[in-house]
């Protein structure tokens, strides 16, 4: 990687810490989803990069892919486990992060489960570590408190442009024969539950990134791809930044849903844990060195 291409990652990485931190006093009870969601995608704005992809906000069982819809009333509540997920792109280099707040009180040994396996395999990775052994490092410390890791999400390599670039970090044991290299960059994700340790697709979709360009039909779905691709090009994006756009509910669902069909998008469904189990998240995007990690978001 070049060295002007690098200080790009650095930059947003700095961008993620610095929003990552100060987001951290909006986590409160009461609070309203939409409003926690614009604030940090504002403040985001407000350092000069963009969101990478919508805020994810996702609270006890719900482990990934869920933003507040356009007009959503929810808000957080004393019982509540709250993962925070933020990105920014600066430029194409893109940063990803994320945390947990137990409101509740009750739950710190399942945050701490998480936190700690991230630490330990942040310890773990450096150039010439199998990805199998960072998974194992993961897991041990999530079982090791005892709670369960989510098999089927993964941490990921990222690459300008390219959130998701192909080589994963699973947070459980595994037979991925990658070893990783210096100038690797990758978010390192683990997940904890109560539960199953796997998550499943549920029918809400509030997030979609371009998949295939093909035909459209209808002129309200052309007008809404010429949108997407001018202000969000291949970067995830909610339906309410939609909606902020074309203002009638009734023909951004009718375009999205004709986006889907044809390919054109792809849909990213609200995960929950398959056994109700509450979860909680930990993460940071890494440069991997010859002796060790860079923590780009610390």
């Amino acid at each position: 990687m070049e060295e002007a291409e690098l200080e790009l990652f650095r930059e947003s990485g700095g961008m993620a810490s610095r929003v990552r931190e100060q987001s951290k006093r909006l986590i409160m009870v009461g609070e309203s989803l939409l409003d926690i969601a614009e604030t940090i995608e504002q403040m985001i704005g407000e350092e000069g990069g963009r969101p990478a992809f919508p805020v994810n906000i996702s609270i006890n069982d719900i482990a990934a892919h869920y933003t507040p819809e356009f007009e959503s009333t929810a808000s957080l509540d004393e019982n509540d486990v709250v993962k925070i997920d933020l990105g920014i792109e600066v430029n194409g280099a893109l940063s990803d992060t994320a945390y947990t707040v137990d409101l509740s009180g009750k739950n710190d040994v399942l945050v701490k489960a998480a936190d700690e396996a991230l630490e330990n395999a942040i310890k773990t990775a450096r150039a010439g570590t199998p990805v199998a052994e960072v998974s194992t490092r993961i897991e041990q410390t999530i079982t090791g408190y005892g709670f369960r890791p989510i098999a089927n999400l993964s941490g990921h390599m990222i690459k300008s442009n390219e959130l998701h670039a192909g080589v994963e970090i699973p947070n459980v044991k595994t037979n991925e024969p990658y070893v990783l290299q210096e100038g690797d960059i990758f978010a390192i994700e683990p997940f904890a539950t109560t539960g199953t340790g796997f998550v499943e697709d549920l029918e809400q979709v509030e997030i979609f990134s371009i998949y295939s360009p093909a035909g459209v039909r209808m002129r309200q779905s052309r007008k809404i791809v010429e949108f997407v691709v001018k202000n969000y090009r291949m970067l995830p994006f909610a339906e309410r930044w939609v909606r902020k756009e074309f203002q009638s509910k009734l023909l951004v669902s009718a375009a999205l849903r004709e986006l889907l069909e044809n390919h054109f998008i792809r849909g990213y469904p609200v995960l929950r844990e398959a056994g109700r189990g509450l979860v909680s998240q930990a993460e940071h995007t890494v440069l991997v060195t010859a002796d060790g990690c860079d923590v780009l978001t610390r």
